[in-house]
């Protein structure tokens, strides 16, 4: 084993997944995590270049639209989706999976207290999270765990999550620890009635590219209903082609300052607009990606507010 991964927390590192994928995933966390220009799928990286970030906001203020903005950033709305599902078993009609992306739970320091409060009381049978946990993409990251732990206790059941642009691998055991479970290129078998769907999620496809799609299908067997769980929307042609039924994402925010109307001014993403913010579809394969229910870059929002989603299954049969 190479002399970095003799690091305890890289050990345990080692032990929860691939030794290839971990080297390969630190490597680019090391040589390019706060790269502006170049690197994944987009060439410019707007959250990396952290001396416009207070631009930005003065501008806001300026327009005197930076207290409204920071309100509506913690206004988290809840959105209901039906989703018909060919195949579905039986079992999982009126499934319910509450999806939350990009709470960057540090960015905001009443981010954590909005998640809590908007989930709490929620029905559900699943909860997942894809991906950016943190606030900055490189750094600590001991607060965004800390105010995760401080909500976990709100989420009832398993949580299954993905990895973020945002986010280091080096999260990995403390979110683990907290009862919330990392899918790295790897797929699960969720059971109900004696019926079965499978769960995959990949690493972060947007800037570090880690994403692996065939690691993560290599356990569904063929025919199998399956839900993708993807940082980005921009696996959507090969997720689509791959066989998945569903596919969640988040990373875009929506656009979080959109123009009146909802007309996103910056995706953040190397796909069609088309796919920027809620319910899609390429091929058979249904697509959700959600607005975020946190902030990166500014702490406001406009026209765009913060989400979680209730995601209900059924047979499209039925």
């Amino acid at each position: 084993m190479p002399a970095p991964l003799q690091d305890p927390l890289l050990s345990q590192l080692a032990e929860r997944c691939d030794a290839l994928h971990l080297r390969q995933r630190l490597g680019l966390e090391n040589d390019h995590e706060t790269r502006i220009f170049g690197q994944g799928r987009n060439f410019f990286h707007l959250e990396n270049w952290y001396s416009i970030h207070s631009l930005i906001r003065t501008t806001l203020r300026l327009g005197l639209l930076y207290r409204r903005g920071r309100r509506n950033a913690l206004a988290i709305q809840l959105r209901h989706n039906a989703i018909p599902l060919a195949g579905l078993p039986a079992a999982f009609d009126g499934y319910r999976v509450l999806h939350l992306s990009d709470p960057h739970l540090d960015m905001h320091p009443q981010t954590p207290q909005a998640i809590a409060a908007a989930v709490q009381g929620l029905e559900y049978d699943l909860c997942v999270i894809t991906g950016d946990f943190r606030a900055r993409t490189y750094g600590d990251y001991q607060n965004a765990l800390a105010a995760m732990e401080g909500i976990r206790e709100r989420f009832q059941g398993e949580v299954y999550a993905v990895l973020g642009n945002h986010d280091t691998i080096r999260m990995v055991p403390g979110l683990e620890s907290l009862g919330v479970r990392l899918l790295l290129n790897e797929a699960v078998r969720i059971e109900r009635g004696g019926e079965a769907l499978y769960l995959a999620g990949v690493d972060d496809p947007h800037y570090y590219r880690a994403d692996n799609l065939g690691a993560a299908c290599r356990t569904i067997p063929d025919g199998a209903t399956s839900v993708l769980l993807s940082h980005s929307p921009e696996l959507y042609r090969h997720a689509a082609h791959a066989g998945f039924d569903l596919m969640l994402c988040g990373h875009t925010h929506g656009g979080q300052i959109c123009l009146p109307g909802g007309y996103p001014l910056y995706c953040n993403m190397h796909a069609p607009r088309r796919l920027c913010a809620g319910p899609w579809q390429q091929h058979a394969m249904q697509g959700y990606t959600s607005r975020g229910c946190g902030v990166s870059v500014v702490d406001a929002r406009l026209n765009c507010l913060p989400e979680i989603t209730l995601h209900r299954l059924h047979c499209a049969d039925q």
